[in-house]
């Protein structure tokens, strides 16, 4: 194990010259991201500088959700981030890798270890001479560039996978709009067509909390993910899922995976007729469904709300046009769904097998 502050250093180049306009921030997934300040009249001089291949981190750890923000700038020019974030880059290249040492940032130890030794009152923080303190293993530099191949081949994979998905929903959208929005006069509907209430279609069942969540081969599903697995499915198939409770989500729309258990922070919509599965999904996204809420204290969604929402129900055969097409893509999304959990998890597992170098 070695002591990370005799790899690395501070940099505090300013951006005196205005040279560089690309303003960026940092998230607590550990990424620089599009700045959203608002930085009408300010002045950009004092900015900091960050070079490809040099990190940012955030000292500040209380109310970060447990992690540390701290993320290694991959972009082709120098960007700017704010001068309250600290920069700092690997000496030697040929002694750490920047990636390897990112790896090592990801880890959900390391986020338990910097909040552990971060201090203060009014906010905590991580300092620099604290990062200095880290240990961590440091094989050879051929050791290191196998280790970060290995796991920027399975990075890329999940990223293909997330831009096919995002190529295949865009197709269904398309689809759907030209079947059940263009050209459709809502005051004057094509024959079978009428407008009614959720109730007509479908029927409701709040989830609730497995006995046991963390043994098991079954998802677990909330509505905001897969949270665990279980050895009892409530539902052999997909379903269409509300979130009922959660400011940040109740009343979204979401798919289950095929097989799952829901919990209680979600309803599944249970339908008549397995034709209008598609066109209904769709057709919710399309709708502010954030007006299913209720509630004062906190955001939720009752099975009362949902039955009484207005809802455009074409005829049972269009649905089922609609159905045969997109269920094929939907097949086709779901298992990259899948094939991305298995790399998430094989991702997690070689930033595991780090600490035992």
């Amino acid at each position: 194990m070695k002591r990370l502050g005799d790899y690395i250093r501070q940099v505090d180049v300013r951006n005196r010259d205005l040279a560089v306009d690309n303003l960026l921030g940092l998230s607590i997934s550990k990424q620089f991201i599009p700045s959203i300040a608002n930085t009408i009249g300010t002045d950009m001089a004092n900015y900091k500088v960050v070079q490809p291949r040099q990190f940012g981190y955030v000292p500040v750890t209380s109310r970060n959700g447990d992690k540390i923000t701290v993320a290694l700038y991959d972009g082709d020019k120098p960007c700017i981030i704010s001068q309250a974030y600290i920069v700092f880059e690997v000496t030697d290249t040929d002694q750490l890798l920047p990636e390897y040492l990112m790896m090592w940032f990801r880890r959900p130890e390391f986020d338990r270890y910097a909040r552990f030794k971060s201090h203060g009152s009014a906010r905590e923080v991580f300092e620099w001479d604290e990062m200095c303190d880290v240990m961590l293993p440091v094989p050879s530099i051929e050791e290191q560039r196998k280790i970060v191949a290995e796991y920027q081949a399975v990075e890329r994979r999940i990223e293909n996978n997330r831009r096919l998905i995002a190529s295949l929903e865009s197709t269904a959208q398309t689809i759907y709009r030209k079947m059940f929005v263009d050209n459709i006069d809502p005051e004057d509907l094509p024959q079978g067509w009428r407008m009614g209430k959720m109730k007509d279609v479908a029927t409701f069942a709040y989830g609730k909390m497995p006995k046991d969540k963390d043994n098991g081969v079954i998802p677990v599903f909330s509505g905001y993910g897969v949270v665990g697995y279980c050895n009892e499915a409530m539902y052999d198939k997909q379903h269409i899922v509300v979130i009922a409770r959660g400011d940040s989500g109740s009343g979204k729309i979401v798919k289950s995976p095929k097989e799952f258990y829901l919990t209680n922070l979600a309803i599944a919509i249970k339908l008549n007729n397995e034709s209008y599965r598609d066109y209904l999904y769709y057709h919710l996204l399309s709708l502010d469904t954030s007006t299913l809420r209720t509630g004062s204290a906190q955001a939720q969604v009752t099975i009362n709300s949902i039955e009484e929402f207005d809802i455009l129900i074409p005829t049972v055969d269009i649905c089922a046009d609609f159905y045969s097409v997109v269920d094929r893509i939907g097949a086709v999304k779901l298992e990259l769904a899948q094939e991305e959990d298995i790399l998430n998890n094989f991702s997690s597992l070689l930033l595991t097998k780090l600490s035992k170098l």
